[in-house]
């Protein structure tokens, strides 16, 4: 059976809310506060997953957002203000090691349309719709299981990982540049999220 990747890129593509959370606050909020211990147990189980147990204790000792996006409940439902790049409907599924992907990406890659292979213009535009769609899915799943926890500027995020073996580490989205999604690190060794806090994605990043 063959997919129609453009109708499931529309589908994927939902699970991004573009509402009023995926807009950046009126006015910033430094540092919130902290949130209670039953408005992240309402948090979690409304979003499917368990937070990494550090930064469950950073919002609820130190701040619901301030180094991180804010999480924050809206008319939409729990959510990061400020984010518009996490999927929601993808927040429970694992996130996937880029070595797991590796081969798949190539074989995409090397099946992109070229003109000089049609004949007719209307069938090599239909068939590169259908392979930018799939690039599209497969750039969506990319970071399943994971949420945007920082925005870093210049088109790079920082991703807190929520689900899966991967659980608590953190990884940084280069793909705006290198096309590549990065572990961070310290000492060789997966940083943790207190660490991280403290030191910075661009620290601890190895390009």
């Amino acid at each position: 059976m063959t997919t129609d990747w453009m109708a499931e890129y529309q589908r994927m593509a939902r699970g991004r809310r573009f509402d009023g959370l995926s807009r950046p606050p009126a006015r910033q909020v430094a540092s919130p506060p902290p949130l209670s211990e039953a408005e992240i147990c309402e948090a979690e189980a409304e979003l499917g997953i368990a937070f990494p147990d550090q930064y469950r204790e950073y919002l609820l000792r130190q701040s619901a957002g301030g180094a991180v996006n804010r999480l924050c409940r809206s008319a939409a439902g729990w959510g990061w203000h400020g984010d518009s790049s996490t999927n929601y409907d993808l927040l429970t599924t694992d996130f996937p090691h880029p070595s797991s992907y590796r081969a798949y990406e190539d074989e995409l890659d090397a099946r992109e349309p070229l003109t000089q292979d049609f004949s007719d213009h209307n069938a090599y535009r239909a068939a590169w719709e259908q392979w930018d769609a799939e690039y599209g899915v497969f750039q969506e799943r990319k970071t399943s299981g994971a949420v945007f926890i920082q925005e870093n500027g210049c088109g790079f995020s920082t991703l807190l990982v929520v689900t899966g073996p991967h659980r608590g580490s953190l990884w940084f989205d280069g793909r705006a540049t290198c096309d590549l999604i990065l572990p961070l690190n310290l000492g060789r060794q997966p940083v943790s999220f207190t660490d991280w806090l403290a030191r910075g994605s661009m620290n601890l990043v190895s390009w």
